[in-house]
């Protein structure tokens, strides 16, 4: 990736780079690119730059959609579902007669927003003439529901109505089109399911061959040990003979020693 100068244009890129803009990226534009996206900018010998935010995620969203099904887009389904126009300037949109893609709008701004990456994959750098795809008319509607395994038309409507749903991070995940899990259900499809060993706690446990150190750990627990210096040898006592001794000095007055 390189950092565009301030002088620097989007549709002038670097030789040997390819312009990107920011909204690509939330569109569902992933690196390196899926061949199916690879296949239509050849075929209709643009750039990335060129195309919008709703082009690039209509694109994207029909690319995951297919993939999610099993099966890979071609551009003549493409074609079918819809078409791709520029404007004067030669911005790239999409639209369809007969399929309602809803669409997120981009945030303002975008225009200021890219970068360049390095062009390993053969694709257009500058800016050219939108070649229209062929619309296919050995492809029907009955074709489409049967390569996406859909019961009927409803069911497409339905996952075209809704296809930027299609380009958040945990479908570009399964699809394979993407490695980034970001705050995603990817990120819980990429952790590992191996259970952390538990760290057992430190004790003072007996050392081997150490059986009376144990024992005298545990009395002095369970005890208060008081010593007891006098001309005799040490005497431990508990609490309840320090009580009983404490009160028979009270009663004789004294103390023996």
């Amino acid at each position: 990736m390189k950092v565009p100068a301030r002088t620097d244009r989007a549709c002038f890129p670097p030789p040997g780079y390819v312009t990107v803009y920011e909204f690509s990226l939330r569109a569902g534009l992933r690196f390196p690119p899926s061949s199916e996206l690879i296949d239509i900018l050849t075929i209709c010998g643009v750039c990335l730059s060129q195309f919008s935010y709703r082009a690039m995620s209509i694109v994207m969203g029909l690319i995951v959609l297919f993939r999610d099904r099993g099966v890979v887009l071609s551009s003549e389904c493409f074609s079918r579902m819809g078409h791709l126009f520029s404007d004067a300037q030669g911005r790239i949109s999409f639209r369809s007669k007969w399929l309602d893609i809803r669409t997120r709008d981009p945030s303002k701004g975008w225009i200021n927003n890219f970068f360049y990456v390095q062009n390993d994959w053969g694709l257009q750098e500058k800016w050219g003439k939108l070649k229209e795809l062929p619309v296919p008319l050995h492809i029907e509607e009955e074709d489409l529901l049967r390569i996406l395994k859909l019961p009927d038309l409803d069911a497409l409507h339905y996952e075209v109505r809704y296809l930027s749903r299609y380009v958040d991070e945990e479908y570009l995940f399964k699809v394979g089109l993407s490695t980034q899990a970001g705050r995603s259900h990817a990120q819980m499809l990429k952790k590992s399911a191996r259970v952390p060993e538990v760290v057992p706690q430190k004790n003072h446990s007996k050392r081997p061959g150490s059986e009376e150190g144990l024992q005298a750990s545990r009395k002095k627990r369970a005890d208060k040990v008081l010593t007891v210096v006098s001309k005799g040898p040490i005497i431990g006592f508990n609490a309840w003979q320090l009580k009983a001794s404490r009160n028979r000095v009270l009663k004789n007055g004294f103390c023996q020693g």
